[in-house]
């Protein structure tokens, strides 16, 4: 069905969806200062002057762009909830990781960037919105550690969250995708060196 043919919500729905996937894309690309309402216009294939109707600041489109991150990460945990072991869901985390380690290379974290750059801005809440992402993804670790019965579950998903922002860094800031590799492997090392109480001789 063409857009000339849509009912008109499900135009408008679509045209909404298509500016919030773009603006999460161009804003990791470029950055929140870097990037303008025609840039995402023009990634969504939607008139600039449309942008306006659904979004009317670009902050509006920082908050789309968060939303876009956090709907992606429930997907990414869903699949890995489907797993059956926690720390298969763990290692397969780490494999998404790495298996980004180009794009990361290239552009950085996508909600690790946009959490550093709107932190530096003494305007809204968007510091606090991006941090509830991150937060986010370290209930979830905390949650694995914790079926896998290791002691301070919280902490270890800190110590996790941390390997991925620090190697996502590091690969952007030395252009070097083999970093993501090569901390990745370590990680997984880590994973498995890791015994509950009860599983220690």
């Amino acid at each position: 069905m063409t857009d000339s043919v849509k009912p008109r919500a499900a135009r408008a729905n679509d045209k909404r969806r298509r500016l919030t996937a773009a603006a999460a894309q161009v804003l990791h690309e470029q950055g929140v200062e870097r990037t303008t309402l025609a840039d995402i216009a023009r990634v969504a294939d939607v008139p600039v002057g449309n942008v306006y109707y659904y979004f009317k600041t670009k902050d509006e489109l920082v908050h789309a762009a968060l939303s876009e991150h956090s709907a992606h990460l429930d997907q990414l945990t869903s699949r890995l909830d489907r797993l059956p072991d926690p720390r298969d869901r763990l290692k397969a985390l780490i494999e998404a990781w790495v298996g980004q380690r180009d794009t990361a290379a290239r552009y950085g974290c996508p909600t690790g960037t946009l959490a550093v750059e709107v932190d530096k801005r003494t305007d809204g809440t968007l510091d606090t919105e991006a941090g509830a992402v991150i937060r986010q993804l370290l209930d979830w670790a905390g949650h694995q550690f914790r079926a896998l019965g290791l002691p301070d579950p919280d902490d270890l998903a800190v110590t996790l969250v941390s390997g991925y922002q620090g190697m996502s860094l590091l690969a952007n800031a030395l252009r070097d995708p083999d970093i993501m590799t090569r901390q990745g492997a370590r990680l997984l090392h880590w994973l498995d060196s890791l015994q509950a109480p009860d599983q220690t001789s």
